[in-house]
Formats: C-alpha cells, sequence, structure tokens
C-alpha cells in the first residue's frame, strides 16, 4: 500500500524503525516517554517500533529512571551484540583489520604489514589477499558471535568509483591501481556468504566519517578532515555533502616546477608535506634517515633529531626540513580553508598525530597567515581524537550506516521475502541459525547523531 507522497507502508516502518534505532544508539540509554519528543514520532508508533525491535533482539532494557510521580521508566538501549562490523584499513605501511560490536567495541584485530622492497606492496592479488587473510583471521579469533555480520568496510588510498556490473572500482594512480574492480574481487573469492556486502570507499572519507560520528569534528556542521600519512588526503563535510566527500588535497600544485610526486605531476602538495616526501627530503639535505626500517620508525628518527627527547642540541638540517613541511603543510590548509570555509580542520593519520603533536601551532599560524582573514578567523584547526585506528573505525562504520539506513534489517533480509532468522557467524565464515543473544553491556563509542 503506497502513502499519499509515493512511499509504501513498509517504507514508513522502515523509517520509524531508523529514528529510533538512531536515537537510541546515540542518546541511549532512554525510555519510550523520551523517545517521542526525540524522534518525532506519537506515542503509539514509539511503543509499535520498540516492540518490534525488541522481538528482533535489536533493542534490549537498560535499568530504569524515575518518573515525575508515577511509576518508574524502562530505559532501552541498541543491543551491542545484535550485529557486527569489520573495518580495513589498507594503509601506506600496513593492512589494519578489525571486528567490531554494534557499539564500536573492538572484538578482534590483526595487520598484515606491506613490505616496500622490490615487488610492488600494492600489487593487487597481494592487497586482497592480506584482507581476506585478515578477515578469516579476526573471525576464527572472535569465535561465534551473536548476532549478524553486517558487512566489511575498506577504506583505499585513492578514488573510488562504483558501478552495477562492478561494484566498487579503485583508480589509485600513486599505488598503480587502475580501474581495479577491488568488490568483484573480494565477492569472487566466496569467503563470505553472498549477502554480507562489502563497503569500500576513499580512506580520508572513511576517517572523517569516524571523527564526524565520534570524534573531534562532533557538533560541528561543516569540516575539513585531512589524513596525513605517506601522502596526504582529506574529507570535506558540508551541509550538502552529509557524509563527506574526498578530495585529493595532496595533488593540489604548491610549487610550480617543483619536485616530481608519486603520482607522476611535479609540485603536488604530497611531495614536500606528506611523509614519505619528507623523510627524502630529509636525506637530499645530508641528513642520516635510518635504513631498513619503516616510514614510522624513521619519522620518530627525524623528530627525535630536530626534538632531542633529552634536551641536547637539535640537528639543524632536521629542523630545518620540518620548519619547511609545516610551513608547506600550513599553505595548503590555507587553501582548503578559503576554498570550504570550514568549522573546523581536523588533522589525522599516523604522520599527522605523531607530527601534529609537534608543531600544530606552527602549521596553525601559517594556515592563518595564508589564507583570507574572514574565514580564517572562523576555523579552528586541531587533531582529530580517535588515534591511528580511526579509517579502521571509520570504515566500520560504512556497513552502520547502511545497518541504520535499512531500520535495523540485516543483510541477509534482502535474500527472502520472508522475515529472515537471526545469525551469528562461526569459524571459517560459516553461518548458523540461531535465537538472538544479549550482547556484551561495556560501553562502546558514543557520539552526536550525523
Amino acid at each position: 500500500m503506497a502513502a499519499r507522497n509515493g512511499r509504501t507502508v513498509r517504507d514508513l516502518r522502515r523509517e520509524n524503525r531508523t529514528a529510533v534505532l538512531q536515537r537510541l544508539y546515540f542518546d541511549g540509554p532512554m525510555s519510550r516517554f523520551s523517545l517521542g519528543p526525540a524522534t518525532g514520532l506519537s506515542s503509539g508508533s514509539v511503543t509499535n517500533v520498540v516492540a518490534d525491535l525488541l522481538a528482533d533482539g535489536l533493542v534490549e532494557e537498560a535499568g530504569s529512571v524515575n518518573s515525575d510521580g508515577g511509576r518508574p521508566r524502562t530505559l532501552l538501549r541498541v543491543s551491542p551484540g545484535s550485529g557486527h562490523m569489520i573495518g580495513v584499513d589498507v594503509g601506506e605501511t600496513r593492512v589494519r583489520v578489525e571486528l567490531f560490536d554494534l557499539s564500536l567495541a573492538e572484538l578482534a584485530r590483526t595487520e598484515r604489514p606491506l613490505v616496500h622492497r622490490g615487488d610492488n606492496a600494492y600489487d593487487v592479488e597481494v592487497i586482497v589477499g592480506h584482507i581476506l587473510d585478515a578477515v578469516t583471521e579476526v573471525l576464527r579469533t572472535a569465535g561465534r558471535i551473536p548476532g549478524e555480520l553486517l558487512g566489511v568496510g575498506i577504506g583505499m588510498p585513492g578514488i573510488v568509483e562504483h558501478s552495477a556490473e562492478e561494484g566498487a572500482v579503485v583508480h589509485g594512480q600513486t599505488i598503480g591501481w587502475d580501474a581495479v574492480p577491488l568488490e568483484r574481487m573480494l565477492r569472487d573469492s566466496g569467503q563470505l556468504p553472498p549477502h554480507v556486502p562489502y563497503f569500500i570507499d576513499n580512506g580520508a572519507k572513511t576517517l572523517g566519517q569516524a571523527e564526524m560520528w565520534f570524534g573531534a569534528g562532533r557538533g560541528a556542521r561543516n569540516a575539513v578532515v585531512v589524513l596525513f600519512g605517506s601522502g596526504v588526503g582529506a574529507c570535506v563535510v558540508t551541509d550538502e555533502v552529509e557524509h563527506g566527500r574526498a578530495v585529493e588535497w595532496g595533488h593540489l600544485t604548491v610549487r610550480v616546477q617543483g619536485r616530481r610526486c608519486r603520482c607522476g605531476a611535479l609540485g603536488c602538495l604530497e611531495a614536500y608535506a606528506g611523509a614519505e616526501a619528507l623523510l627524502e627530503r630529509w636525506q637530499e639535505a645530508g641528513g642520516q634517515p635510518p635504513h631498513d626500517t619503516d616510514e614510522e620508525t624513521a619519522l620518530t628518527a627525524i623528530l627525535a633529531a630536530a626534538y632531542p627527547p633529552d634536551g641536547g642540541e637539535p640537528d639543524p638540517v632536521a629542523a630545518a626540513v620540518l620548519a619547511e613541511t609545516a610551513e608547506y603543510l600550513g599553505a595548503g590548509l590555507s587553501d582548503l580553508i578559503n576554498l570550504f570555509q570550514p568549522e573546523r580542520i581536523l588533522v589525522g593519520g599516523w604522520a599527522g598525530l605523531q607530527l601534529g603533536a609537534r608543531f600544530l601551532e606552527t602549521v596553525r599560524t601559517y594556515a592563518h597567515s595564508y589564507a583570507l582573514t574572514h574565514p580564517a578567523g572562523r576555523v579552528g584547526i586541531e587533531l582529530g581524537r580517535l588515534g591511528p585506528d580511526a579509517v579502521t573505525v571509520g570504515a566500520a562504520i560504512l556497513p552502520l550506516a547502511d545497518f541504520f539506513a535499512r531500520g535495523g534489517r540485516p543483510p541477509s533480509a534482502e535474500v527472502s521475502q520472508d522475515e529472515p532468522p537471526v545469525w551469528r557467524t562461526s569459524l571459517g565464515g560459516r553461518l548458523a541459525q540461531s535465537p538472538a543473544r544479549r550482547g556484551p553491556t561495556r560501553a562502546g563509542r558514543t557520539g552526536t547523531a550525523p
């Protein structure tokens, strides 16, 4: 049956479930009485929706609160164990995979290092193999999990497009990927049941989503989240682009006929401000980066040289390279300020967090000096709050957001017109039918609804 605006009764029911789930997730525990004004639904609609969610095992009771002269009101919350998500961060130095429950409490994790010697560490088959092996490992480590596996979210470097035939296709010029059908390759492996979806997006965008939901972006309507690792990227979140848009900020030209960037062009910001380029410039200037180490260890070494932990004399070469990097970063941030006029700019990524603790104030000063006065006076520039796991958390949010959009219906609901059973994943990706169980009571992350 269709409503007057074209929406069916089923659409309305899904939207009501979504509204209740989101309010409980971000603001819960809450009583049925409080859910009415919070969601804009009538008391009858709230009662019906809550009854459905309780029957599905998605919501559980969480104590009670006194009312004004009446009976205590029962508090409700989303059951953490009623669903699970896997987040994957395909970064510059490693592939990190984590398994979360609905509260985004971590249940298992593993990493696969990327060795940048000889063969290309970003060989497509190597990356696909790392993802598949790591997904299997976290499921095996966690054992049998209550609730359904809602999906696998993956943050990737590069531009991600979606097509009906191939699913997510990755264009990663800096890693040598040209229209790689990553989603189809993962799906063709047959590792996960056909109804478990993959969600693949740019890593800067997944970082941005995590910081906006649970980190330093909470409460902001307009923000830019910067991912600073071997290279640099950014995600822009505005009223018009609610879930963010990845922008190739690292490939803005900051110097005509400048250094060769790993994308092949000359003078990109990434050729000066990315960790890989920073370490190269240190060596070119006469510095001595440690050999046979990864970039994170080498970055620690240049910081120690420029800012000796024992209070000794700083290495002038390392200090000069870092000072120049701070200016390039500040100039790059000024472009973001002038173009998007955000309320906040958040700096994340493993290199951004490591360097930002030392010279964020210097970067902030350069950004304000290069930007237009009015937008510069309204922007706050600070570090992200979710640490080096932020991309992985953001990747896991992709299936979580889809779960909300479905009104809490699991992916397996698409397989049949009938109401699906509640599933739980067992070792090796096999699925066994099981009644719902209450999830863990420990608190996960909390945030503001998107």
